[in-house]
């Protein structure tokens, strides 16, 4: 099988700044991509001042100043990285219009023969009037002008002296922080010892095989990556981790989010409410909202979230994986075999489908996020794998068609509560697949996944990340 699937689990859960993977962490990947070909040119200095622009195309510039991809673009080229980067620094960056911000430079110097002059550092002067948000109308997205674009959300870069163009990058930012740049081929990973493509295939190695679907995951990952089990364990800890850390801090942190809609959080209050609720029912749910909320929360105010499979659904597996470690006290190797069934889910619709908003709307995030929550409650708490197949197929089939349509272009109204919803569809998708019968389920994954790309496609663009369509120019009070 040549077209299988060669994502790693570290592709999917990532951390980095909020609010959005293919807004935030794309765009600064990118910036980082462009910094490195700079580095690698050779110019004789003339004297003249060197200058960058950036160009933003379809959602990212219709959505980019409320998801801060022009402060995620600036941290790039200042050489920050979204695992390492200071997220209330970069929340800073470009607040004063006309401040000048100092990128370092240094070219490769043109020498002449049994020369070793050193390069010499240059500092390219940048403010906010240097990033280009290219808004065109919503009948001709993702166009620009005549030029068709390959995909919504594109980016450019051009570094020029004078008149003189020196560098031009091209690059698109697909969705769960991913980045592909245009004429540039993607360097292809091994070919893993268990290929496979979709859901039914994946189903064919196990009962072939006789392995385990967290063995499966774990020896391709293994193949692909080169780490040892040890250090795939440390790192599934560290991704844990940092999800419960962000579901923490969002329950201690109260007051306004950023931005001029003006939104309070919700999350502390809601648990705080959550203790004098008379059913035991209700007490459960509420608790299960707040700790998603409050990830997301944490994810809208640009804080360090884990992709999960994106940042704008970064608060759906966290809620749940919360709500397993606080209320159901799951150990250690059942959350690591549960995010190792979550990631085989995102491998597949990803692979054949989409997790952009920009492309499918948010049933390739929320949706997607569900679906995978759904997996790891089932597979952690011992279901068997066609269970597994079923709590992901009905988390997901119930949340087709879903549109991204974040208000102001931020990633707060519906995107918070959402995210809070498809905890609650995650966990009542594992109660349908674990109380009922494999037998009777009709749809399988691999279907719903086609049909969640479908019904992108579909779509109309005002509803995918544009902030042009559904609550964003429907809510007056924003």
């Amino acid at each position: 099988m040549n077209n299988c699937i060669t994502t790693s689990i570290f592709d999917i859960f990532k951390t980095g700044p909020g609010p959005s993977s293919s807004h935030t962490i794309g765009p600064m990947k990118a910036a980082l991509l462009f910094r490195d070909a700079m580095a690698k040119l050779s110019l004789n200095s003339t004297g003249e001042s060197l200058e960058i622009d950036v160009h933003l195309f379809g959602s990212l510039s219709l959505t980019g100043k409320g998801h801060g991809t022009h402060k995620a673009i600036l941290g790039g080229l200042l050489g920050w990285e979204p695992e390492s980067c200071d997220c209330n620094l970069l929340s800073r960056l470009l607040e004063e219009t006309e401040k000048i911000y100092e990128i370092p430079f240094n070219p490769k110097a043109k020498t002449k023969p049994l020369e070793t002059k050193p390069a010499k550092t240059q500092f390219i002067k940048f403010t906010s009037h240097h990033i280009h948000f290219e808004k065109v109308g919503a009948k001709q997205l993702p166009f620009d002008g005549a030029k068709q674009l390959p995909f919504s959300n594109t980016l450019t870069f051009k570094l020029s002296q004078g008149n003189q163009l020196l560098l031009e990058k091209e690059y698109y930012s697909i969705g769960g922080g991913f980045i592909q740049c245009k004429g540039e081929i993607e360097q292809e990973r091994e070919r893993p010892p268990h290929a496979y493509g979709n859901m039914n295939q994946l189903r064919k190695i196990l009962r072939k095989t006789g392995l385990t679907l967290s063995q499966v995951i774990l020896e391709n990952e293994q193949a692909l990556t080169g780490k040892s089990k040890k250090q795939i364990y440390e790192g599934l800890d560290n991704i844990i981790g940092a999800m419960c850390t962000s579901v923490e801090r969002g329950l201690l942190t109260d007051g306004v989010l950023p931005g001029p809609i003006g939104l309070l959080r919700k999350a502390r209050i809601l648990m705080e409410n959550s203790h004098h609720m008379k059913q035991e029912t209700g007490r459960f749910l509420a608790m299960l909202n707040a700790y998603a909320m409050a990830a997301s929360e944490e994810n809208a105010a640009g804080q360090r979230v884990v992709t999960a499979p994106t940042s704008g659904s970064a608060g759906v597996m966290p809620g749940v994986i919360y709500l397993l470690t606080h209320q159901y006290h799951l150990s250690r190797e059942q959350l690591r075999e549960g995010m190792l069934a979550a990631a085989a889910i995102a491998f597949i619709a990803k692979k054949n489908a989409s997790i952009s908003g920009a492309e499918v709307g948010c049933q390739g995030e929320v949706g997607v996020a569900s679906s995978m929550a759904a997996a790891f409650m089932t597979y952690a708490l011992e279901g068997p794998v066609k269970k597994v197949e079923n709590a992901a197929e009905i988390a997901l089939e119930h949340q087709l068609g879903m549109t991204c349509d974040p208000v102001g272009g931020y990633v707060q109204i519906p995107c918070i509560e959402r995210n809070a919803v498809g905890a609650v569809t995650a966990v009542n998708a594992y109660i349908l697949a674990e109380a009922g019968d494999p037998a009777r389920q009709k749809i399988t994954f691999d279907e719903v996944v086609e049909t969640m790309m479908e019904t992108g496609q579909d779509m109309c663009t005002r509803y995918k990340e544009t902030a042009l369509g559904g609550l964003a120019v429907c809510c007056v009070s924003c």
